[in-house]
C-alpha cells in the first residue's frame, strides 16, 4: 500500500507577486486590449479636434508601462540589460503583429455574431485562424528563447518568458470573458 499523501501546503511556497499582478492588471492590460482593439478602432474616423495620431500616443505611453513592469521584476546587470533590450523591442514588435491577428478574428467574429449570421462554415473558419495564431505564438515564443539564452542566463530567461506569458493569460482571460459563446 503506497504511503498517505500529504494535503499540507508546500512549506517553501513560491514567492507571490500581488504587486506585480496590480501592476499588470492597471497597466499592462489596456495595453493589451488596446492593442486588440486597434485594428476595430482603426476603422472608425478621429473625433474632430483630436489628432488622428492620438490613439498611436496612448498605445506608446502602455507599451512604455509595460517595459517598466518587466525592467521591475528582470533585474538585469548592465551588460544583460545591453543585451536583453534591443531583443525585448523585437519581440514585442513581432507580438504586435499577432496582436493584430487576434483582434482582425475577434473583429470578424463580432460582426458575424452581432448579426446572427454566424454560419458552421464561418465558425470553422475563425476557429481555424484562432488556432493558426496560437501556433504563430508558440513558434514565435521557440525562436526566441535561442536568442534570449545568448544574452541572458537560463533562469532569467525563463522569469522573462513567464513574465510574457501572465501577462497575455491575464489577457486571454479578459477576452475570453467578453466574447461571448458562439451560438
Amino acid at each position: 500500500m503506497p504511503p498517505p499523501v500529504s494535503r499540507r501546503r508546500n512549506p517553501h511556497p513560491a514567492p507571490t507577486h500581488k504587486g506585480f499582478l496590480m501592476t499588470v492588471l492597471r497597466f499592462v492590460f489596456p495595453l493589451v486590449m488596446l492593442v486588440l482593439a486597434a485594428p476595430a478602432l482603426s476603422q472608425t474616423k478621429p473625433a474632430a479636434g483630436k489628432p488622428a495620431d492620438s490613439m498611436q500616443v496612448l498605445r506608446e505611453k502602455l507599451q512604455a508601462d509595460k517595459k517598466l513592469l518587466i525592467a521591475a521584476n528582470m533585474d538585469l546587470s548592465e551588460a544583460e540589460a545591453k543585451g536583453f533590450w534591443p531583443i525585448y523591442e523585437a519581440y514585442q514588435k513581432d507580438l504586435h503583429k499577432l496582436n493584430d491577428q487576434i483582434a482582425t478574428t475577434i473583429v470578424a467574429y463580432a460582426k458575424e455574431y452581432n448579426a446572427n449570421s454566424l454560419t458552421d462554415a464561418k465558425a470553422r473558419q475563425l476557429l481555424d485562424q484562432s488556432i493558426a495564431i496560437d501556433e504563430a505564438e508558440v513558434r514565435l515564443k521557440k525562436s526566441y528563447v535561442p536568442k534570449l539564452a545568448k544574452v541572458l542566463p537560463g533562469r532569467k530567461v525563463a522569469r522573462y518568458m513567464q513574465l510574457e506569458n501572465k501577462v497575455r493569460a491575464l489577457v486571454r482571460y479578459e477576452i475570453a470573458g467578453e466574447v461571448p459563446l458562439a451560438p
